[in-house]
């Protein structure tokens, strides 16, 4: 674990939405349950989220809102994906996100193969969902791309390589992406557990300490700097 988290410190940074967007353009965003702001407003619909989101971009002269990881949020409780009567609530984000209210092109973070795919249709959920396999230095880990759109499936093949940088997808739209405001959920993970297309990217708090240590900070590898 630990010399997986030197190989991110150590590794140039990488783009995987929008790369002609410099850092510069980006702009941090918390949709955590203690944000007073956002408990102000009546958030019910993508597309209220996508209003609240362009207001925020708008007002700080940003092109993509970043942030969430280990990060308390309200936006599933709609989800019976994330709450329902048997199960422990899943609140806490343990991906990075990345929000811009357009269908930006997609790309792979680093060098690697297609772990593999498929679209989470629930409501709430991933949507359409690649998930990447990477060895560096001889440690295997893997990086998740969710909530893009269809056409993001076609022609994939498990065991396909990517090269980083290449164009692997384009962001997706509501509610074809789960039915969020368009974003992309970026998420590091070191062992997927046997999952295939799929890896919690929402945990509950009993769960945390387990996600943490198998899904580190994905902005070791982007390098935003708020």
């Amino acid at each position: 674990m630990h010399a997986i988290l030197e190989i991110l410190r150590q590794t140039e940074a990488a783009k995987v939405m929008a790369a002609a967007i410099d850092y510069a353009e980006y702009v941090a965003l918390d949709l955590a349950v203690t944000n007073t702001d956002l408990a102000a407003q009546s958030l019910a619909t993508a597309q209220d989220y996508e209003h609240y989101i362009q207001q925020h971009l708008d007002q700080h002269q940003a092109k993509i809102a970043f942030g969430g990881y280990n990060e308390t949020r309200n936006l599933y409780q709609r989800s019976t994906v994330f709450k329902n009567e048997n199960a422990d609530e899943r609140n806490i984000h343990i991906g990075l996100d990345l929000w811009m209210n357009e269908a930006a092109p997609i790309y792979a973070a680093l060098d690697g193969t297609i772990h593999s795919f498929q679209n989470n249709a629930a409501l709430g959920d991933y949507g359409p969902t690649i998930i990447l396999q990477h060895e560096i230095e001889g440690h295997l880990f893997h990086t998740l791309y969710g909530h893009l759109s269809l056409d993001s499936l076609k022609d994939k093949k498990t065991g396909q390589a990517v090269a980083k940088g290449e164009r692997i997808a384009t962001l997706g739209l509501p509610p074809i992406n789960g039915d969020y405001a368009p974003h992309l959920h970026f998420q590091i993970i070191i062992d997927m557990e046997n999952k295939q297309g799929d890896y919690p990217g929402v945990c509950s708090s009993k769960t945390l300490a387990h996600y943490l240590r198998n899904c580190p900070d994905p902005n070791l590898l982007l390098k935003i700097k708020s």
